[in-house]
């Protein structure tokens, strides 16, 4: 894999988050991955991301390409060198760009299921769908902007989401390699979040009961991410199965 750095600007990041139940979440990471927890629970959700201008580092500003992307990801720890550290596991990433779906996991980190995307959006309101090409996902999502987070059972406010989530920029995804792990950290001096109200979510990976029991994964809240510049650096690949932590 060449796996360079990239650039883009996140134009649109709707984090989705779920409480989980611990042990349910446990069941679905790789060995040497445990669930960070928030409240007692474990926090996963979908990631709903829009990248503009994507392009190598070295590549001038405003060459880059524009996509849809969605992650379903889980927020986890491991113990490293130097103690505990967090990250997040994404089972499946997903795109509207058909670079990305040949690109992935072969030219930069990350292998990605090819699917079509429908986005209404105004600066209140994001309205997000897609189907997997193969029909094995499905999200729809509305959520309208709001001035702070209420009824979090992760979160106590706005701050203490934001650093959460802020701490988990490294993710690990399967590799098109059995075995393996891909790596990505996202890097930004830019950081900033704001609260969302969630009107509707519907989620064929949080609604599957073979996956999750009832009662076991409960949407809680979501944040927005916008006009973000960032960049994106490869990890090493890591085993996926009986390591002690991912290679970082």
């Amino acid at each position: 894999m060449i796996s360079p750095k990239m650039a883009s600007v996140i134009e649109r990041r709707l984090l989705v988050n779920y409480r989980v139940d611990p042990e349910v979440a446990a069941r679905l990471l790789p060995a040497g991955m445990r669930p960070q927890l928030a409240g007692g629970w474990a926090v996963a959700g979908i990631c709903l991301l829009r990248l503009g201008d994507t392009r190598p580092r070295w590549a001038p500003a405003g060459t880059g390409m524009r996509s849809e992307n969605a992650a379903h990801r889980i927020s986890v720890e491991w113990d490293g060198p130097d103690g505990v550290e967090t990250g997040v596991w994404i089972p499946r990433r997903d795109s509207g760009s058909r670079l990305n779906v040949l690109a992935g996991g072969r030219v930069f980190p990350g292998a990605h299921g090819s699917a079509v995307f429908d986005v209404r959006e105004t600066q209140e309101e994001i309205g997000v769908a897609y189907e997997t090409k193969d029909a094995s996902t499905r999200v729809r999502v509305l959520a309208r902007v709001a001035d702070e987070l209420c009824g979090s059972r992760l979160f106590g406010d706005l701050a203490e989401a934001s650093e959460f989530f802020r701490r988990g920029a490294r993710g690990y995804s399967p590799a098109r390699a059995a075995g393996r792990l891909d790596g990505m950290e996202l890097h930004t001096d830019a950081w900033r979040v704001q609260a969302t109200e969630v009107a509707r979510a519907e989620s064929s990976f949080f609604e599957d009961p073979d996956r999750f029991p009832p009662g076991t994964a409960h949407l809680d809240c979501a944040l927005l991410m916008r006009d973000v510049p960032v960049q994106w650096h490869p990890l090493d690949p890591a085993a996926a199965t009986g390591c002690a932590a991912p290679a970082a």
